[in-house]
């Protein structure tokens, strides 16, 4: 009776081992087995749809297959204008008179071919080429550039072009997760992610109108002006600069908003360049010593200490010393959200300020004109803002 009772447990235990054995190395004779040639095993439905796995869980790789064929890869160069100079050679020789070759990225906005690019990536280029991720090549011309918010727009005519999906900046918090794709150092199309640091940075001296998100995705050279997206792929940004010491990323970048961007391509598009509203005046971040000096009873704010002449705040009788506190009902805490509530008006049509003036609140109306060209400015570096 033992000896009947061990063969049986042998038995059990070597068929339970080769079931565990086939069961590992090939399931599919088991679910075979099991269900009939009707029945599809978990390990073999990626195989049997089309071949392709559900990506893993945590993974990005649905949101870059979406973003990453509308990025594009911005070769530009530019000729020594002194190449020729019998001198300049006599000089520096052949050398000299190389052409120069500049890296950066791009973002196809439109089926139409219009590409938003960083400003500074293109300026100064004699020739602009631009490579598609599926290889294609193309001249691109320039449409308008826009230097103080570092943008511009180009134009490529290519067929059946990819377009980025836009989604809404407004809606970004601090932590979420973004991703950075571009051509850093000329390496290729790249892909890093990270999250939203901060937003609305400003003061950083990068460009006249500042109100970056802060990213710590790794952004290096040849990032600019390559697409800042969420985790579901729809653009929320255009990579601009980084904060440096060795020239590499070092986890601080800014990327200029798309509600921004979008508005200053459609502005080069419909009229050649970016369309911003002015009134003239020098703004101040209030301080304490300021309000002393002028009587304001405030301790944050923005508070005029310079009007330009027959300019359209001073015919709105705005004054050196009046804290703007609102410009059509929006509030205006600091210097960056006056120029930005400023350069959001259009010229030509009344807008409603608001002021304190020695402890009196007045509503008052102003008609902005157009901002002057930077060129222009120069005359007047310290007013019209």
């Amino acid at each position: 009776m033992k000896r009947i009772w061990l063969f049986f447990a042998q038995t059990v235990t070597v068929l339970l081992a080769a079931y565990f054995v086939v069961a590992t190395l090939k399931p599919q004779w088991v679910a075979r087995g099991a269900g009939g040639a009707g029945v599809i095993s978990v390990l073999e439905a990626p195989r049997a749809l089309g071949g392709a796995a559900a990506a893993a869980p945590g993974s990005f790789s649905a949101a870059v297959k979406k973003a990453a064929p509308a990025v594009v890869s911005i070769i530009t160069t530019a000729r020594n204008p002194y190449g020729n100079d019998p001198w300049f050679r006599f000089f520096f020789g052949d050398q000299g008179a190389q052409t120069q070759a500049g890296l950066g990225s791009g973002v196809i906005m439109s089926p139409e071919g219009y590409i938003l690019t960083n400003n500074h990536v293109i300026e100064s280029a004699d020739e602009i080429e631009v490579v598609l991720q599926d290889a294609r090549r193309a001249r691109a011309k320039i449409i308008g550039t826009d230097p103080e918010s570092d943008l511009a727009v180009l134009k490529i005519d290519l067929d059946d072009l990819p377009v980025m999906t836009l989604g809404d900046s407004n809606t970004l918090a601090v932590g979420d997760f973004v991703l950075a794709i571009g051509n850093p150092f000329g390496v290729g199309q790249t892909v890093t992610s990270g999250i939203v640091s901060a937003l609305g940075r400003n003061q950083l001296g990068i460009n006249t109108f500042e109100n970056f998100i802060q990213t710590d995705a790794a952004i290096n050279p040849g990032n600019s002006g390559g697409a800042l997206t969420d985790i579901h792929g729809n653009l929320m940004g255009i990579n601009t600069a980084i904060y440096s010491r060795s020239g590499g990323s070092m986890g601080i970048g800014f990327a200029i908003p798309v509600s921004i961007a979008r508005q200053v391509m459609e502005s080069i598009v419909t009229q050649g360049r970016m369309v911003r509203g002015w009134i003239g005046v020098e703004p101040t971040e209030l301080t304490a010593e300021l309000a002393q000096t002028f009587g304001v009873l405030r301790k944050r704010g923005v508070i005029i200490t310079g009007v330009v002449h027959n300019g359209p705040a001073a015919q709105a009788g705005i004054a050196p010393g009046d804290v703007i506190l609102q410009i059509d009902d929006k509030p205006i805490d600091d210097v960056s959200a006056l120029m930005t509530g400023v350069s959001a008006l259009t010229p030509g049509q009344p807008s409603t300020l608001q002021v304190l003036r020695r402890g009196e609140v007045l509503t008052l109306s102003v008609t902005p004109a157009q901002r002057p060209l930077p060129a222009q400015r120069q005359q007047r570096p310290s007013l019209g803002r």
